[in-house]
């Protein structure tokens, strides 16, 4: 990312939103703004505005972050591989339109998809369907 890119992201986005989006940082767990929101609408990226998630497949994970069985496209993210955490294998979801880090997507998500999309609220704004 070059400078001046960063500096207009830095004056737009909260830092916590920076952090999580540009630095891929995380969120404590039981703290960002969606973690237990039950209101209906679309989750978009906070950086670039694209459609992720829709609430209808939003769900309690325990997790303390928001979670979704499955994005709105999957054209609409990319996921790389992620072994920045000690040993562990992870697989990092990031919007495909700007690249922002959104969170992780793990496999032990309810059905249809079984999968689980842990995703950051600094990384989200929701708005009405």
């Amino acid at each position: 990312m070059q400078k001046e890119e960063e500096a207009k992201l830095k004056a737009r986005l909260t830092p916590q939103q920076f952090n999580v989006c540009v630095n891929k940082g995380t969120e404590p767990p039981f703290t960002g703004e969606y973690w237990d929101s039950h209101e209906s609408g679309v989750y978009q990226c906070v950086v670039c505005g694209s459609p992720l998630f829709d609430s209808d497949t939003k769900f309690d994970s325990g997790t303390g972050w928001p979670s979704f069985w499955e994005p709105i496209k999957k054209e609409g993210i990319r996921e790389e591989s992620d072994r920045s955490f000690f040993f562990m294998r992870r697989t990092e979801v990031q919007c495909a339109k700007c690249g922002s880090h959104l969170g992780h997507v793990f496999g032990d998500g309810p059905a249809p998809t079984g999968l689980r999309y842990c995703i950051n609220s600094a990384s989200l704004k929701r708005v009405e369907k």
